[in-house]
């Protein structure tokens, strides 16, 4: 009985090491593509590269991606998370005040776009105008990030007691906020290369923000 029991446990975490294992090499092969699709360009980018970068056959990196497309969709779905889990947080906790909403979009010029350059040009510039796949992954996470502007925008509404000029008001501003983010996000970090100056880009932008949403604000 005790051999078998100790058979089992040696099963058991030949098992676990396998799995972490996989994991580790399915991470290092999707990091591997990450770089590349950031630095070369993802149709520049081959599997042959990607292979040799995370030092890896090329075999198995078709053992865990189907193709470049997957991997570039299994980024998207990565990086959309990890935006949505910071910036869309954030405005979702945000406490209702016009202050609370600025500083939960600073949360995306400070924070997330400091850190993930990389995945900033990869959902920004790589992933556009790709395929339909793509693109519906990216209109998924885009839509949220939407919703998760407009619920802040309604909040700030029912705290502050104002009205909107229409029923149609926060959604869009909601839409055209993002569409700021992302723009601002591909003109000075992949166009100019200015990551220096974020924090004061993004003070002006939430600035120029705060503006319109008072302009569309009915003056009781």
């Amino acid at each position: 009985m005790t051999t078998a029991i100790t058979n089992t446990a040696n099963q058991s975490r030949s098992a676990l090491r396998r799995q972490r294992e996989r994991e580790q090499r399915y991470r290092t092969i999707l990091n591997a593509a990450a770089q590349l699709f950031a630095g070369e360009g993802y149709h520049r980018t081959s599997m042959e590269k990607i292979a040799d970068l995370a030092e890896v056959s090329v075999g198995t990196v078709y053992f865990y991606f189907k193709n470049k497309e997957d991997l570039l969709v299994q980024m998207i779905d990565e990086f959309g998370f990890q935006l949505r889990n910071m910036l869309g947080a954030e405005f979702r906790h945000a406490d209702g005040s016009m202050d609370g909403f600025k500083k939960a979009g600073q949360v995306f010029f400070e924070d997330f776009c400091p850190r993930y350059p990389d995945k900033v040009a990869i959902f920004f510039r790589e992933s556009a105008g790709q395929s339909a796949l793509v693109e519906k992954r990216r209109k998924k996470i885009f839509n949220k990030l939407i919703d998760d502007v407009k619920q802040a925008l309604h909040r700030v509404q029912a705290n502050l007691g104002i009205q909107y000029q229409s029923h149609l008001s926060a959604e869009v501003m909601a839409v055209s906020i993002m569409g700021m983010f992302e723009r601002i996000a591909y003109h000075y970090l992949i166009w100019q290369d200015r990551p220096d100056e974020l924090q004061i880009i993004g003070q002006d932008a939430l600035n120029f923000i705060v503006g319109g949403i008072n302009n569309l604000t009915i003056k009781s």
